[in-house]
C-alpha cells in the first residue's frame, strides 16, 4: 500500500486528509513541524509528501514552507511533493514548481481533485523508481561486461545488443561453430571480433572471409587454396583461407552466398579438420574455430534446395541473432557520438532526427551519415540539416520548444477534462507543468 506523509500544524487537516486517502487505500503519516516531517521521511518508507506552507500562528507568507521544500528536495530528490496551503499566491506557486514541486493546491481542496493528484503521482513515482532500478541494473551488467571481457571497444546502449554481447561472452570459450544472423551493416562481423577475442584462440589469426564477393567458381580456391594450374590464371600454388586461420578462426559472412560445391566441402571440413587445396590429393589437417554469418533466411534456402541442411547443423550450433538498428533505438545516439570528428557535438535537432530515422542501412549507414555531417559542417555543432537524412514529421514537445501557445479556451478545457489537476492538464497540451502555470498566470485563469 503507498504511504503519504502529511506534515501540517492543524490536526484537523491531517485527519481529514487520512480519511480521504484511507477511502482510496493509501496510508499516510502526519507530522506537525518541519523537524517532525523529516524526522518520519528518515523513518518509513515515504511515497509522496503533502506540505502546509506555514507552520507559526498568524503566518502567511510561505517561506517557512518553502524552507521545508527545499530540504525535502535536498535530501530526497526524486520524491514528489505537494504543497497545501489557504494563502494561495500563483507568483510563488509558479517558483516551487520550477524549482521541482509536484502539484499546488489550494485550502480548502477539492476532494477528487486532490485524490486524483495523489494517485497519479504515486503512480508515476513508482514508474520512475523501476526505470531507475532498471537503468541502474543495465550500467551494472554493461560494467561487468566491459570489466570482465574485451569487448574491442564496442560500443553500445541499448539491452537488446547487451543480450547478444553477453551470449557472445559467454560461448566464446567453447569450440562450437557460431552463426550470426541480423540485416546487413548491424555489425555482425564486429560480434565476431568479439567472440575471437573472448576464445581460447585470441592469439591465433583473425580471418575473414565474405562469401558473396567471391565468384562462384572461385570460392573453392580461395576457402581451400589451389596449386599451381589448377585453374586458368593460377601460376603458382597459394592458400586458402582455412590454411591461414590455422590455430585461429575463420569467419565467413555471408554464408547464404555459398555455392552447393562449397558447402559439400565445407562440411567435410568441420566434420574432419581435413580438406586438399584445388588441383591436388595431398590432404591438409587445420584446427579452426568457424564462425559464419548471413543476413538470409537459411530455412527458407533448405526447402529452396539452396543450402544443406547438415551443413546448417553444423553452422548453427549457437545463433547469435543481432537485431537492426531500429530495434535498439538505445544504440543510436551513442554510436553516432562515436563517429564524430574530436570536437564535434550534435544540436538536440540533430539527435531528434537521429532517432527519428528508420536506418534501414543500419549501423553501416549512421557511420556514413556521421562521417558526410563532420566534413560538410561548417561548425563544431553538427544541426539536423547537416546530416541530410529525411525530414520526420514528429511531434514537438511544445514543453521544450515552446512553439504551442494554447488559448485560454484550451487550457480551460484541459483544466476541467483533468478536473483540476494541473499536472494531467499539463500533460494532455503537452506542456510542463511550469509551462502549463506561466501560462495561468499571464492569462489570469483560476484553477477553480
Amino acid at each position: 500500500m503507498p504511504s503519504v506523509l502529511i506534515i501540517d500544524d492543524n490536526p484537523s487537516i491531517a485527519m481529514a486528509l487520512d480519511v480521504l486517502l484511507s477511502l482510496h487505500d493509501i496510508s499516510s503519516f502526519s507530522a506537525q513541524s518541519p523537524e517532525q516531517g523529516l524526522a518520519l521521511l528518515e523513518q518509513h518508507a515515504i511515497d509522496l509528501v503533502i506540505q502546509d506552507m506555514n507552520f507559526t500562528e498568524d503566518t502567511t507568507s510561505g517561506e517557512e514552507g518553502v524552507a521545508l521544500f527545499k530540504k525535502i528536495r535536498a535530501q530526497h530528490p526524486d520524491l514528489p511533493v505537494i504543497l497545501l496551503t489557504a494563502w494561495t499566491h500563483l507568483d510563488a506557486a509558479v517558483d516551487l514548481i520550477k524549482a521541482g514541486a509536484a502539484d499546488y493546491l489550494a485550502k480548502p481542496w477539492h476532494d477528487q481533485r486532490l485524490v486524483a493528484s495523489v494517485k497519479n503521482l504515486i503512480e508515476l513515482g513508482q514508474v520512475n523508481r523501476a526505470l531507475q532500478h532498471r537503468v541502474q541494473r543495465e550500467r551494472k551488467q554493461k560494467r561487468e561486461l566491459e570489466t570482465k571481457y574485451d569487448l574491442r571497444n564496442f560500443v553500445w546502449q541499448d539491452p537488446a545488443t547487451e543480450r547478444v554481447l553477453g551470449m557472445a561472452c559467454q560461448v566464446a570459450k567453447s569450440d562450437v561453430s557460431i552463426l550470426i544472423t541480423g540485416p546487413n551493416g548491424a555489425g555482425k562481423e564486429r560480434i565476431a571480433e568479439i567472440v575471437q577475442a573472448n576464445s581460447k584462440v585470441k592469439d591465433g589469426p583473425f580471418v575473414v572471409l565474405n562469401c558473396g564477393a567471391i565468384p562462384a567458381e572461385l570460392i573453392e580456391a580461395e576457402l581451400f587454396g589451389a596449386e599451381a594450374g589448377a585453374y586458368t590464371g593460377a601460376t603458382k600454388a597459394r592458400e586458402g583461407k582455412f590454411e591461414a586461420a590455422d590455430g585461429g578462426t575463420l569467419f565467413l559472412d555471408e554464408i547464404g552466398n555459398l555455392p552447393l560445391a562449397g558447402q559439400i566441402k565445407l562440411l567435410r571440413v568441420l566434420e574432419t579438420g581435413r580438406f586438399e587445396r584445388l588441383g591436388s590429393n595431398k590432404e591438409r589437417q587445420v584446427k579452426v574455430r568457424v564462425m559464419s554469418a548471413t543476413n538470409a533466411d537459411l530455412s527458407a534456402m533448405i526447402k529452396a534446395g539452396q543450402f544443406r541442411e547438415d551443413l546448417f547443423y553444423r553452422l548453427n550450433v549457437i545463433q547469435l541473432s543481432l537485431p537492426a538498428l531500429a530495434d535498439r533505438p538505445d544504440d543510436i545516439l551513442p554510436l553516432a557520438k562515436a563517429f564524430l570528428e574530436d570536437g564535434k557535438s550534435l544540436s538536440a535537432t540533430a539527435q531528434a532526427s537521429l532517432l527519428a530515422h528508420a536506418w534501414p542501412g543500419n549501423v553501416r549507414e549512421l557511420k556514413n551519415v556521421m562521417q558526410r555531417a563532420c566534413l560538410l559542417s561548417g561548425t563544431d555543432e553538427i544541426k539536423a540539416e547537416d546530416l541530410g537524412l529525411p525530414i520526420a514529421h514528429t511531434a514537438t514537445n511544445t514543453a521544450v520548444s515552446g512553439d504551442a501557445e494554447p488559448d485560454r479556451e484550451a487550457i480551460e478545457q484541459a483544466l476541467n477534462k483533468a478536473r483540476g489537476v494541473v499536472a494531467q492538464a499539463a500533460a494532455d497540451l503537452g506542456l510542463s507543468r511550469q509551462a502549463l502555470y506561466r501560462r495561468m498566470e499571464r492569462l489570469n485563469i483560476s484553477r477553480s
